[in-house]
C-alpha cells in the first residue's frame, strides 16, 4: 500500500513539470504529416529505394524489401504477404499506393 501511495505521489509531483515544460516548448511532441492526394502518394510497383525513402516512417531495409517483393494489386498486399509488419504499414499507408502495369 505505501509502495502504491508512493508512486502515486511521484505522478501527481511530476506531472505539473511536464505540462509546463509542453506548453514552454521543452517537450517536442512529433510533427503530423499532411495526407498526400492519391496522384501525389509514391507508387510501390514503380518507386526506386530512394523515393521510397521519402514517405515518412520508411526506412532503407523497409524500402528494399518492398522493391524485392514486386509487384502488389493494392498496399495492403505488403501486409498480407509478410513484407512490411503492421506498425509500419500503419505508418506509411496513407502515403503510398499501388499502380498496376499497364496491360
Amino acid at each position: 500500500m505505501r509502495i502504491a501511495a508512493m508512486t502515486a505521489g511521484l505522478l501527481f509531483a511530476f506531472l505539473p513539470g511536464a505540462t509546463k515544460a509542453a506548453a514552454c516548448g521543452i517537450l517536442q511532441l512529433p510533427k503530423q504529416h499532411s495526407i498526400p492526394a492519391p496522384e501525389a502518394r509514391v507508387d510501390l510497383n514503380h518507386a526506386t529505394v530512394d523515393e521510397l525513402l521519402k514517405v515518412p516512417g520508411m526506412t532503407r531495409t523497409w524500402a528494399a524489401r518492398i522493391v524485392r517483393f514486386r509487384p502488389y494489386h493494392a498496399k495492403n498486399d505488403l501486409m498480407d504477404r509478410g513484407v512490411v509488419t503492421s506498425q509500419i504499414y500503419e505508418r506509411i499507408k496513407d502515403y503510398v499506393i499501388a499502380h498496376r502495369a499497364s496491360e
